[in-house]
């Protein structure tokens, strides 16, 4: 309905898609006086006696091409080819070759009556209906090219509408597994704050100081869905940098990433492990917590002493490895391992690199 209307109020299209039309069809007839009459063309004589046979092949190719075209419209929006295959191929013969015969056969007739061969005291019907194979041969080639054609455009559609609604779906989860990142890292990060707050000003102010620089990162990398290695390992300094500030000699880290060139990580994966780490295990100065960022080839080892806390009062919010898997499952086939052992928690993040 909007295309046939903004045709119509579109002079310029319309005259191109009859000019077209018309090319073509003059085309197919030219073609088919070659295949049906190859000598005519040897001499102008002959070739100048062709012009009956030629208007009669113009007016049968514009009517099936014609026809074509409508039938294709008519079933489109009725029965689809994606999900009714056979009835559609049923439909589309059976209505073409119906169209295409009384056509042809009108066609036929009136060729036939204005060519001097009968008059309409002696119709030699059989004869009219001998000569419409002629026309009807050529039906199943038109009909075979627009059934070819129809499949292929609704096929076509239907791809790029299902890829547009799984890149937007993608994108809609990606968004939703972040927009979990701001409120949880802010309201840990509050909530530190506030017992460091009563301990000692001076580390306090220094605590905002870096929460400030981290933060401004957190919101950099939100539009994100992949940053480089060598960013994320910066963050994590500044985060166990902040976390030092905290705990003081309760906490300990190592960070031994000698390559990170060329290698990504979904944003704020290292946050949410750290985080954990210093979360869900005990640093005292009995049980100092040690944490340890690595590469090992293709994948960032990060691990931390297995020592976790017995108090209940520490409740998950369920984010955490989760999230992290989850954008992972998005963005790659390969995902994250874990591994405990009796006194190390380690998880293997792989290391993800962005082709051209």
């Amino acid at each position: 309905m909007t295309t046939s209307t903004s045709v119509r109020h579109d002079p310029k299209g319309l005259w191109k898609n009859l000019r077209n039309f018309l090319l073509v069809n003059l085309t197919i007839a030219f073609f088919l006086q070659i295949v049906f009459c190859p000598i005519c063309f040897l001499n102008w004589s002959n070739f100048v006696n062709l012009y009956p046979e030629f208007l009669f092949s113009f007016a049968v190719s514009m009517a099936l091409s014609f026809g074509g075209s409508r039938v294709e419209e008519f079933w489109d929006p009725r029965l689809s080819w994606i999900h009714y295959p056979v009835k559609r191929l049923l439909a589309t013969v059976g209505s073409y070759m119906v169209y295409s015969f009384v056509v042809s056969f009108v066609i036929v007739f009136i060729y036939a009556w204005l060519d001097g061969q009968f008059t309409f005291d002696a119709i030699p019907w059989n004869g009219i209906l001998e000569f419409t194979l002629i026309p009807m041969q050529i039906a199943l080639v038109f009909m075979a090219i627009f059934t070819t054609r129809s499949w292929l455009m609704e096929w076509r559609k239907s791809a790029i509408e299902a890829e547009q609604l799984r890149s937007e779906k993608l994108a809609s989860q990606y968004q939703g597994l972040k927009d979990q990142l701001n409120p949880h890292f802010l309201f840990n990060s509050l909530n530190a704050l506030s017992n460091l707050v009563y301990e000692d000003a001076d580390r306090s102010a220094a605590f905002i100081q870096k929460l400030s620089k981290i933060y401004r990162y957190v919101l950099d990398v939100q539009q994100e869905e992949l940053v480089e290695l060598d960013r994320e390992l910066e963050f994590a300094q500044n985060y166990l940098d902040l976390q030092k500030i905290r705990f003081d000699e309760n906490l300990n880290f190592s960070v031994n990433v000698p390559n990170c060139k060329g290698c990504f990580l979904p944003p704020l994966s290292l946050q949410l492990l750290l985080e954990n780490a210093i979360k869900h295990n005990i640093a005292s100065q009995q049980d100092p917590l040690f944490i340890s960022i690595l590469q090992n080839g293709e994948e960032l080892w990060v691990s931390n002493t297995f020592q976790p806390k017995r108090s209940k009062n520490e409740s998950s919010t369920g984010v955490g490895l989760e999230n992290i898997r989850s954008r992972y499952r998005l963005l790659s086939e390969k995902m994250p391992e874990v591994s405990i052992s009796e006194h190390e928690f380690l998880v293997k993040l792989p290391l993800l690199k962005i082709h051209p």
